[in-house]
């Protein structure tokens, strides 16, 4: 589709819009069934459909992280950090690079790719767009960041909707700098994926993420339709892994105060303990792969990585 086809509608507009769906009607609230099961806690050792809900049926909901490359990532920081004068302390974030140290204030600019097919489906409304810029003032509130939405743009490809050619679709509606959050929405066979801070240099044309459009606020997947995928894809997006990233091994995530975990979660199973190291399993972390309801937190140790990556890269 031409980029002169673009329907441009204002970031701060409150005009009403409806979503629409295959077949131009409103979607029902349990269109769309993320978890089979009917009440109780699932594990990934007893639903791998649900277990991989989060990154699709490979489980991953970015490119893939090896523990070499975590140190490499690591040292590469520090180097950064350093020869900007901004920080000398290590790669991890933990209690003995917390202490005195105040987090920035840090704003991000968001543009919204609303991807529709020709019949209109996945139009979401403006709406819910505001909701989800909402969640994330609210969940990255406790880490210094707040999201300032610029602009929605809305374009009519059926490829694109269905995340068929993201490379070349990111590459030609991607807009703002560095600092700036592309969120794509997309019909998509996982509910997210992002980008990390430390490949902008290489491959800045496409970065952001990507998420399931109904996974938005009011959206029909059940469990995961309170805009908390965003939430989760924009962590990685500011640096933040997994808190099973590794699985149980003392390197993990590299932020101290998340306690390893072997596995994904999946549902809000309390005091999961999937690691015979110290702590049980972080559940009601964004990082994890909890339902919506279940998450709550960044932890400070996070909020400091967050900060250290930023000043990094997107500073």
């Amino acid at each position: 589709m031409p980029l002169s086809n673009i329907i441009r509608l204002a970031g701060a507009a409150g005009l009403a819009a409806t979503a629409l769906t295959v077949g131009g009607l409103a979607a029902p609230v349990m269109g769309r069934v993320a978890d089979p099961g009917t009440g109780g806690c699932l594990t990934p050792d007893t639903n791998e459909e649900v277990a991989a809900a989060r990154g699709g049926p490979t489980g991953v909901d970015h490119r893939g992280i090896s523990a070499a490359e975590q140190r490499a990532i690591a040292r590469r920081t520090s180097s950064r950090l350093a020869a900007s004068g901004t920080s000398g302390t290590s790669g991890t974030s933990g209690p003995s690079q917390r202490a005195g140290t105040a987090l920035v204030a840090k704003t991000v600019p968001v543009y919204v790719h609303v991807m529709r097919d020709a019949a209109g489906a996945g139009d979401v409304t403006n709406w819910q767009i505001t909701q989800l810029i909402a969640v994330l003032n609210s969940d990255f509130a406790q880490a210094g960041v707040s999201f300032n939405l610029i602009d929605t743009r809305r374009y009519n490809n059926d490829l694109w909707h269905n995340d068929w050619q993201s490379a070349r679709y990111r590459s030609l509606t991607r807009v703002g700098g560095v600092r700036a959050l592309n969120i794509w929405l997309v019909d998509a066979r996982w509910f997210g994926i992002a980008t990390f801070p430390w490949d902008y240099a290489a491959e800045g044309d496409i970065d952001g993420i990507r998420i399931d459009f109904e996974s938005l606020p009011g959206g029909s997947i059940i469990h995961y339709n309170e805009g908390k995928t965003a939430t989760h894809e924009t962590g990685h997006w500011l640096g933040l892994f997994h808190t099973f990233q590794g699985g149980c091994t003392r390197l993990n995530d590299q932020v101290d105060d998340t306690p390893a975990q072997a596995t994904p979660t999946s549902g809000c199973p309390a005091g999961r303990d999937s690691c015979m190291l110290p702590g049980t399993d972080p559940i009601h972390n964004y990082m994890d792969y909890s339902w919506d309801s279940c998450y709550t937190e960044f932890t400070q140790g996070q909020a400091q990585r967050i900060d250290r990556m930023w000043a990094a890269y997107r500073a």
